[in-house]
């Protein structure tokens, strides 16, 4: 496991990381959880390894004011953003009107959450200021239809951690996701995304860092929540996950295309929000992707064939046919995760 030691011996003088030195580990043995915030928000992408201390200081205090900026937005179009208090049943009808069955709104208050977790919704009621619906225009009318659908799954999330028996804390989810979804109205808000705002809302003091590092894994996966009338983005992650294993191993994608599982939907959760539900930790190490020249040239030593000299059949296809030839080459890594998965378990799949 990677200890605060090593991670602070891991910067130079001038607060610059050398990612490097401290990403095996990462990968092989995770993060102590005293450090863990600080880690994740470099293998996010909020700070590159050679910002300075001063660089990443001047950038987290704008972007905390650029995320008050659009909590006042929101705040203005529904008072219960920043309340404490979380909508839990519609706010508004299709055509922006005040949904008539609860007159403002139902709300989950602190004395409300053992309802929620025995299925049973006896909201309070409270009155919500907000321009008339006449005046409101596509996108609040849209935003403000999804705030409900973002409380259910709220009450739902990690409901078995202690941080979430607070309503101050599910009240903090509920927010960064409100917040997200204004800010982003092409995806707006899907089932799964709380999946992956959930560790970051809790391991985070500060609000606008975890919104900012949500904000980061968005940029990577909102592919995997864009919805059309043809279909959901991860269905085409799905059909390179089925051309991979037909290469890797023809028998047991054969097996699993004669019952009927040849679309792979089974695992449609799994590639959806990143093993989140699978595993007890993150795979943030895994598929950290560097975005400047001169970090991408430094991966070359990161690479795990140099330390280990086996490697797997896919792999040296891969090197002799390159990756743009191969089926799924260059498909993300969280494929060959579940196709592992698969191979873990594949006697009992074809028994």
């Amino acid at each position: 496991t990677l200890s605060p030691g090593t991670w602070n011996r891991a910067f130079n003088e001038h607060g610059q990381l050398r990612l490097d030195n401290v990403l095996n580990r990462i990968r092989r043995g995770g993060v102590d959880p005293s450090i863990r915030a600080e880690v994740w928000e470099f293998l996010l992408g909020c700070f590159g390894p050679s910002s300075t201390t001063q660089q990443r200081d001047s950038l987290r205090a704008s972007r905390r004011e650029q995320y008050a900026k659009l909590k006042s937005e929101c705040q203005l179009m529904d008072n219960l953003i920043g309340s404490g208090q979380i909508a839990t049943s519609p706010r508004i009808n299709a055509d922006g009107s005040l949904a008539e069955e609860c007159n403002g709104g139902e709300i989950s208050g602190g004395n409300e959450i053992s309802h929620h977790q025995n299925g049973h919704m006896n909201g309070a009621y409270q009155q919500t200021s907000i321009a008339p619906y006449e005046k409101q225009c596509k996108k609040t009318i849209q935003w403000r239809l999804n705030l409900h659908q973002i409380g259910l799954d709220v009450v739902r999330t990690d409901r078995m951690l202690q941080f979430y028996a607070s309503q101050e804390h599910m009240s903090k989810l509920w927010d960064i996701l409100a917040v997200y979804c204004w800010l982003d109205p092409a995806i707006g808000y899907c089932q799964g995304m709380s999946d992956f705002c959930s560790p970051l809302a809790l391991m985070f003091q500060d609000e606008a860092d975890a919104f900012w590092c949500f904000e980061r894994i968005m940029s990577r996966l909102r592919d995997n929540f864009s919805c059309t009338d043809k279909e959901v983005g991860v269905e085409k992650q799905l059909a390179v996950l089925a051309t991979l294993l037909k290469v890797l191993d023809p028998k047991l994608h054969e097996h699993i295309d004669s019952i009927k599982g040849g679309d792979y939907i089974f695992a449609f959760r799994m590639i959806m929000v990143l093993f989140r539900r699978e595993f007890s930790f993150m795979v943030w190490a895994l598929v950290y992707a560097p975005s400047s020249i001169h970090e991408k040239s430094i991966t070359r030593s990161w690479s795990f064939r140099r330390k280990y000299k086996g490697r797997g059949k896919y792999e040296a296809q891969n090197e002799k046919y390159g990756a743009a030839t191969m089926p799924g080459g260059n498909g993300p890594i969280s494929l060959f995760c579940a196709i592992a998965i698969f191979e873990m378990q594949r006697n009992r799949l074809l028994n």
